[in-house]
């Protein structure tokens, strides 16, 4: 099996698990710290990371590999220490990227995905971008590659430093002694997901807070300033396909509408939020000017319409890990089909918890597709003598799917709250 396929296999219940017990500790404190949609997105957008991941689309412009060959002057024996060694240089090189996600325009598109909720819970933790498509940051592993730390050893640290993230996305564990001068605790991530003026653009580290103390980016949780959460312009929208992309999209604009060619260049690497000021004037944004007075993104939603929005989650999670469990009996051709139709799939479910016109197209899409596949493959990608069940059970939910879509779709018509002018300001129109 494919070693992170693997990886995930065992990472991903153990994720639930824990999203689960901070949701019944939230309920023994008394603390609300969940929204059921913005969870389901969040979740949603976690699946379409893994995806991206398994079927890895990426553009690596220098390998790990190719420089250590290079550039190694040491031929290190893999020890203790040498792990030790490299989470510590994993660790300042992912300061740096963060920081750069968040300080430079085009960057901010890989990355504001994980800022996108406007919650703050373990869940919002698994937002993880599908637009970093292209390795940029290459030349922050050069220090490794030149102590001559094996490829190997950076192929198994990479993974653990990411999942060791997680933890610490959460309200309910308050500051933590002296550890709050050592790693990075829950209360300085909070700082760090704020869009509070006091807080915006600090905490960037990963795991060592030494390092935004040593670069000047620290800043402590304020007991008298609580956080609000999510991004200046907020996103509006519960697609993660879309939230991924619109920050691109708005510079794509911008680049073309304004006069200037210098600007049509600056406008990349410019500090994030910069826009040129023929555009600024004539395409004004909304920004959240008072944090305090903003109205989270929160469309009525009918309770069916939240249960289906759980159902197609189950499912998705279901199909997924089903993937995962098979991927080394699956060819590359297959397993880009089974990964496009859960992409489509939950484009579908995620417009339609917008109740956005846009699910129906997407919703008949997911559908055809999914009858392509029953159909080339005489049952569910072969896997029908394995699980019999699955040439039953696909075709009768597809038929519930775009039923449920329809329904929900012309309910919301009818009740005047189908949810066109939100997502269109989220993508489609600026």
């Amino acid at each position: 099996m494919n070693t992170y396929a693997q990886v995930l296999t065992y990472a991903i219940p153990g994720f639930v698990v824990l999203i689960l017990l901070e949701y019944l500790a939230s309920k023994w404190m008394k603390k609300d710290v969940a929204n059921s949609m913005d969870t389901i997105s969040s979740l949603s957008s976690g699946m379409t990371n893994t995806l991206k991941d398994i079927i890895g689309i990426a553009i690596v412009i220098v390998s790990y590999g190719w420089m250590t060959e290079h550039f190694a002057l040491f031929a290190i024996q893999s020890t203790l220490w040498l792990y030790f060694l490299c989470f510590i240089l994993v660790d300042f090189a992912s300061y740096w990227s963060h920081r750069f996600n968040h300080e430079i325009n085009l960057m901010w598109n890989r990355h504001i995905i994980h800022h996108s909720s406007e919650e703050f819970n373990l869940s919002c933790a698994l937002r993880q971008s599908i637009s970093g498509i292209v390795g940029v940051y290459f030349f922050l592993y050069i220090p490794m590659a030149i102590v001559g730390i094996p490829a190997k050893v950076v192929a198994i640290v990479a993974p653990l430093h990411l999942f060791a993230q997680f933890w610490y996305h959460t309200r309910l564990i308050g500051r933590m002694g002296f550890l709050e001068h050592i790693l990075v605790t829950p209360s300085h991530h909070r700082v760090h997901h704020a869009i509070n003026e006091e807080y915006i653009d600090k905490n960037f580290a990963a795991i060592l807070i030494i390092w935004d103390k040593l670069f000047g980016t620290f800043k402590e949780e304020d007991p008298d300033i609580e956080p609000v959460y999510g991004v200046k312009k907020p996103v509006r929208t519960w697609n993660p396909f879309l939230i991924n992309y619109q920050h691109m999209v708005r510079l794509i604009k911008d680049a073309w509408r304004t006069k200037k060619w210098s600007d049509k260049l600056k406008i990349w690497i410019m500090p994030t939020g910069w826009r040129p000021k023929d555009v600024s004037d004539k395409y004004p944004i909304s920004v959240i000017d008072d944090v305090y007075a903003y109205r989270k993104y929160q469309p009525q939603t009918p309770s069916g319409l939240k249960m289906w929005s759980w159902c197609q989650l189950l499912i998705h999670n279901g199909l997924m890990y089903l993937m995962l469990i098979n991927i080394d009996n699956m060819n590359p051709y297959s397993l880009g089909l089974y990964a496009f139709f859960l992409a489509v799939s939950i484009f579908a479910y995620t417009s339609l918890m917008d109740t956005h016109k846009l699910a129906i197209p997407s919703e008949i899409a997911k559908v055809c597709l999914g009858v392509f596949i029953l159909l080339k493959y005489e049952g569910w990608f072969g896997m029908s003598q394995e699980y019999n069940f699955l040439a039953f059970l696909i075709p009768i939910y597809l038929v519930l799917s775009i039923g449920a879509s329809v329904f929900f779709i012309v309910k919301s018509a009818s009740t005047n709250t189908l949810n066109e002018s939100e997502m269109q300001d989220s993508l489609l129109v600026s």
